[in-house]
């Protein structure tokens, strides 16, 4: 068999966000945030083309110039009217470096995925639940309105009548139940089936991060992770991939294969996960040895699978060669 990964350089355009997961150690408060600068994405795109990377993953918090006045005063001063306007640049430039773009910056609408396809090869949402349970007061996105299940599976409806090659996904061991899990495989899968556009579905295990209102709660074993994978693959058609994060479970490569993955997501030899940022990415000699002594194969891959590419505009199909 042969397992994928993408080398890539992860850009967080900037830590705001308008919700408030109990979990999550990304977002930060205005007065604690950072934003690149244009100059810093032009500079880490650079890099990354330099480092023999092709994939570059714009990844930041659900539309944050609606509840932070200076950050928006900062995209003012830059020129862009709003964050899609930001992303929409960086695209541009990451095109122009030799990097192949893919954005998941929370809820979209479609107007603004109509826009960022044109200069992204694939987009993407994690879908996280479709639990209203753990929306509700208590729960784990009680604060977080657009990690309602109605919000986020419209996103992924309209991502597949546009024609985007998407990528989501599930959190494990969250405060979920095997019920809901299954239900949020489901939603997935019946969206896939009416527009084809899921190109994979990310099985990622819960870490507790300090700092977190989650901080004390138990990790997800890797029993109830590798459950999961079985789970997602049994409900995926075989066109869809299945990644879990190898930095989320050192050591334990063999159990995720062995539980139904074929991808790694993108690793990055310049740029740490800013979302997991205690969890290092795994040296890719390291990863292929420990790929190789299963009997499989690692390879490269782009951002967008090779399924997909064709749904491409033709400026991107080139891209993609």
């Amino acid at each position: 068999m042969v397992l994928t990964y993408s080398p890539k350089v992860f850009l967080p355009l900037t830590d705001l966000c308008r919700n408030s997961c109990d979990y999550c150690a990304f977002r930060q408060k205005p007065a604690n945030s950072w934003t690149m600068t244009p100059d810093q994405v032009r500079e880490v795109l650079d890099q990354g083309a330099r480092m023999g990377c092709t994939e570059a993953l714009f990844c930041l918090g659900d539309t944050p110039e609606t509840h932070v006045a200076s950050y928006r005063a900062l995209l003012d001063g830059w020129g862009f009217s709003s964050t899609v306007d930001y992303l929409v640049w960086g695209g541009e430039r990451a095109l122009e470096a030799g990097l192949l773009p893919h954005t998941n910056a929370g809820v979209l609408s479609a107007q603004d995925m109509e826009r960022l396809m044109q200069v992204n090869v694939s987009l993407g949402l994690m879908l996280e639940s479709v639990s209203e349970r753990l929306c509700q007061p208590g729960g784990p996105h009680a604060a977080a309105p657009d990690k309602r299940p109605s919000v986020r599976l419209r996103m992924l409806e309209d991502a597949g009548r546009l024609g985007i090659p998407f990528t989501t996904g599930v959190l494990v061991g969250f405060g979920e139940t095997w019920t809901e899990l299954t239900d949020t495989l489901d939603a997935i899968a019946e969206c896939h089936a009416r527009w084809g556009h899921i190109q994979e579905v990310i099985v990622q295990n819960f870490v507790p991060h300090a700092g977190t209102r989650m901080a004390s709660a138990p990790a997800c074993s890797m029993d109830d992770l590798t459950r999961a994978i079985r789970r997602t693959r049994e409900r995926m058609p075989a066109e869809v991939s299945v990644q879990a994060p190898p930095n989320l479970t050192p050591g334990s490569i063999a159990d995720l294969v062995g539980a139904g993955i074929n991808d790694f997501g993108g690793i990055s030899p310049l740029t740490p996960d800013y979302i997991n940022r205690e969890q290092a990415w795994p040296h890719i000699s390291t990863l292929r040895g420990q790929v190789e002594a299963l009997g499989h194969a690692l390879e490269e891959r782009l951002p967008v699978y090779p399924d997909w590419v064709e749904w491409l505009s033709p400026e991107l199909q080139a891209a993609c060669s």
